[in-house]
């Protein structure tokens, strides 16, 4: 019983909650203080606004850090609690697709304990939490902010080094068999740096500063002095692709995640979309101009559905989220507003992580394909474009979820082919809008290669432009969609209006016949 005839509560118990109570944002008020000065909020905050009220199932909430040799307890478990770590199983949008298909493994590294940093205890809950993520096969959300290991745990005597710790394997293991999400805000170094770094997505705030060193290692190596807010700042992580999505604030990152978790729980009964009769004037008739795909994909995709990742690093490829008809897909898409849409080194690597990811966590894929090809010239061979454009080809053929291919407009080339599989014939079902138009490279350039002579005999530029003209538009009806349909490079052409319908369709067929293997 909890409490004794008097009704008061058993000594036992009454000393726990208030044990448990020192780990609480209440006990510790001026830490939460201190953060709330900053403009920050605390890990438990964090923490709830994440999980759904009342799921969360604490695991080591006790624990201190290993420092009772050199620190009174009473303020060890105080000033250390749960030894700057907060683990623990829970759902998250448990009320859109159900308890079952929701719970998940949640890591919040507490900032206002010795800066975040990882301890002994530290570990081992870190450990805890990442075999029972691998053994029950639950997603991960994890807040990194701290400043990496800690040197001053005075109570482990066992170790030197203390670099047998399995955090680090245990946390990348989980590679392809959960979904892993990291969320960032403050300094985030060294080993903190390293779990963020391994995740499968990355959000961070904009008051991010996000680097494989603090201001102490790098001094201690003998490489200056820098201070926190020089190393890897937000600016300079998201344009490299260290982070996927800037947001503005831990509420805006916590709502991030919650919305990007649930793309692989599960289908949503209830969905709007918008008037797809607009889709019929997105693409200028023009086929020199270009446009707001993002436009597109807003259209098509079931309304406020679209969720964009790494938006500034790899611009020409853009990378994503959507549902149709509540089902959700991951998105690889063509900007042909960056470099003509053209596959850059960069934008290559990137789609090709992406698809890696996707594929091993089971999400079909939708490509809307509008490329001129990869880009070439010597700049990209500078930047290790065989290497880095080929990751995409092995991305490609290593895809085992279905592949639904849609030609805005260009299908020129390799970078054609890379962008839906490898090969035309990779994806279950490839069509075109009637926009649509391919070859075996753009046509400007094929003239140009293939009708030199005939260009260099005309007698006056006017001539020459006029005849390129001509040839271009002899190029474009041998090789528009109709046509290209009509030789079964391609499925079908559609009226763009019934895109949706055709994506639905060719999922369900895909997404059955798998099931049934």
């Amino acid at each position: 019983m909890a409490e004794d005839s008097n009704g008061e509560l058993r000594p036992e118990l009454a000393a726990l909650r208030e044990r448990l109570a020192r780990t609480g944002d209440e006990a510790r008020a001026g830490d939460r203080d201190k953060r709330h000065g900053k403009g920050c909020r605390t890990a438990r905050e964090n923490l709830a606004d994440l999980v759904d009220d009342g799921s969360f199932q604490e695991y080591g909430q006790l624990a201190v850090a290993a420092q009772r040799s050199r620190r009174d307890y009473a303020e060890l478990q105080l000033r250390t609690a749960g030894d700057g770590i907060i683990t623990g199983t829970a759902c998250i949008n448990g009320a859109r697709f159900g308890e079952a298909a929701t719970r998940t493994a949640v890591i919040v590294n507490d900032y206002s304990v010795l800066a975040g940093t990882q301890g002994f205890f530290h570990h081992r809950k870190l450990d805890r939490l990442c075999e029972l993520a691998e053994r029950l096969a639950l997603p991960v959300v994890m807040y990194t902010e701290g400043g990496g290991g800690r040197p001053g745990d005075t109570d482990v005597l066992t170790q030197i080094a203390g670099l047998n710790v399995p955090s680090f394997a245990a946390w990348a293991r989980l590679a392809g068999k959960v979904p892993r999400i990291a969320v960032n805000n403050g300094y985030c170094f060294a080993g903190n740096a390293a779990l963020f770094g391994c995740a499968d997505f990355r959000i961070a705030t904009r008051r991010s500063w996000i680097g494989m060193a603090g201001p102490a290692m790098i001094e201690g190596g003998g490489l200056g002095r820098f201070d926190p807010t020089e190393i890897g700042p937000i600016e300079v992580q998201e344009r490299n692709g260290v982070v996927d999505l800037v947001v503005e604030d831990e509420a805006a990152a916590t709502a991030a995640a919650r919305q990007l978790l649930g793309y692989f729980q599960g289908d949503l009964e209830h969905w709007d979309c918008a008037d797809q009769a607009a889709l019929r004037d997105l693409v200028p008739e023009d086929r020199r101009w270009g446009y707001p795909v993002r436009r597109v994909i807003e259209t098509l995709a079931d309304t406020g559905s679209f969720f964009e990742l790494g938006r500034v690093h790899g611009r020409s490829v853009i990378t994503g989220f959507l549902r149709i008809e509540g089902r959700p897909l991951a998105l690889v898409a063509n900007d042909c507003q960056q470099l003509g849409g053209a596959v850059d080194a960069e934008a290559a690597e990137k789609a090709a992580r992406f698809l890696g990811t996707c594929n091993a966590l089971g999400l079909p894929v939708l490509s809307l394909t509008d490329t001129p090809g990869f880009m070439v010239g010597p700049d990209s061979e500078a930047d290790a474009a065989v290497r880095r454009m080929a990751s995409l080809f092995t991305a490609g053929a290593a895809l085992t979820v279905p592949v639904i291919a849609i030609f805005l407009r260009k299908g020129y080339g390799l970078g054609a082919m890379a962008m839906v599989g490898g090969s035309f014939a990779e994806p279950v079902y490839a069509a075109a809008w009637p926009t649509g138009e391919f070859g075996g490279m753009g046509l400007e350039g094929a003239v140009r290669l293939g009708y030199s002579k005939e260009l260099a005999a005309e007698p006056d530029d006017a001539s020459r432009a006029a005849l390129f003209e001509q040839l271009v538009a002899k190029l474009y009806e041998v090789g528009k969609a109709t046509e290209a349909a009509a030789h079964l490079e391609i499925d079908a052409v559609l009226d763009p209006a019934d895109t949706r319908a055709a994506i639905r369709e060719a999922l369900i067929g895909a997404v059955g016949a798998l099931s049934r293997r």
